[in-house]
């Protein structure tokens, strides 16, 4: 039981990591600068925003022909509490959709994860079920905590960081995204030297995740502030292909990032925190 938990939890970082990744992009406040210093100049800028929300939109398919879809908004914020709220509201693949989408509301080391699912693995009886990630570490042998704090790293500046190790970004054109102007980059990015614009912590959890990438194409709008305003990633392996695309405002506005309601939310069942489960 507690496997396919973190199965299932391991599919929805996935995805909160991707939503984070593709709010990189390079910036425009000068015009002489060439495209490789915008990506520069970006990624020291990018970590003035604290807050952001987003519209996310991940198509993939496989080599077998199946293919599947992601779309749902996030709610970002970095200090004083790193906090999300993710609402996938399509998850669907080979034909399958995830009835009730998923929902997940991370504040500091307590996750909120809300989907139907969780009532067939665990028999829960609550909308939602709270995670205590330090906890779920210490009682099913994981270190949670650790992950934890990797994932506090993939911040808008980790993931345009990403983007700096492109050779071959330009500039195409402009563009109103939003109703906003913005300059248009394309480029690609070979992921084993993005991977090195990391801080070391946050390595190895990127390369398992993108080990079987090679080079990733990347279309970025950015507006006059520096500041992305779309982003559209795409990527293939040998298992398949997938298409990324991210609407980003509300940058460095208030957002409200709250937990459900006491009534609402049930605990882990101690069955499912044994190894092995």
């Amino acid at each position: 039981m507690m496997r396919r938990l973190l199965v299932a939890a391991g599919a929805v970082a996935a995805i909160t990591v991707a939503g984070c990744g593709t709010t990189a992009a390079p910036s425009l406040d000068n015009a002489k600068l060439s495209a490789a210093e915008v990506l520069q100049q970006t990624a020291q800028k990018a970590d003035e925003v604290n807050t952001y929300s987003a519209d996310l939109v991940v198509n993939v398919s496989s080599t077998k022909g199946q293919a599947g879809g992601i779309q749902g908004t996030m709610l970002y914020q970095k200090t004083p509490q790193l906090a999300t709220d993710i609402t996938l509201n399509q998850v669907s693949f080979g034909g399958q959709n995830l009835p009730g989408g998923v929902r997940v509301i991370l504040q500091g080391d307590v996750a909120y994860v809300k989907f139907d699912m969780l009532k067939t693995l665990l028999g829960t009886t609550k909308p939602w079920v709270r995670l205590d990630l330090k906890q779920l570490g210490s009682s099913s042998g994981v270190n949670v905590e650790q992950y934890l704090a990797q994932a506090q790293q993939i911040d808008l500046k980790t993931s345009v960081a990403l983007l700096t190790a492109s050779k071959d970004v330009k500039s195409v054109g402009t563009e109103q995204v939003g109703g906003v102007d913005t300059t248009h980059y394309a480029g690609t990015f070979p992921v084993d030297e993005a991977i090195k614009q990391l801080p070391e912590e946050s390595r190895s959890q990127l390369q398992g995740q993108l080990a079987s990438a090679k080079d990733v194409k990347f279309d970025t709008w950015i507006d006059a502030q520096g500041l992305p305003r779309k982003v559209e990633l795409n990527g293939g392996a040998q298992e398949g292909s997938f298409k990324a695309t991210a609407l980003f405002k509300s940058f460095n506005e208030p957002v409200t990032i709250e937990t459900p309601a006491a009534d609402q939310v049930g605990e882990l069942p101690k069955s499912a925190l044994t190894p092995g489960a």
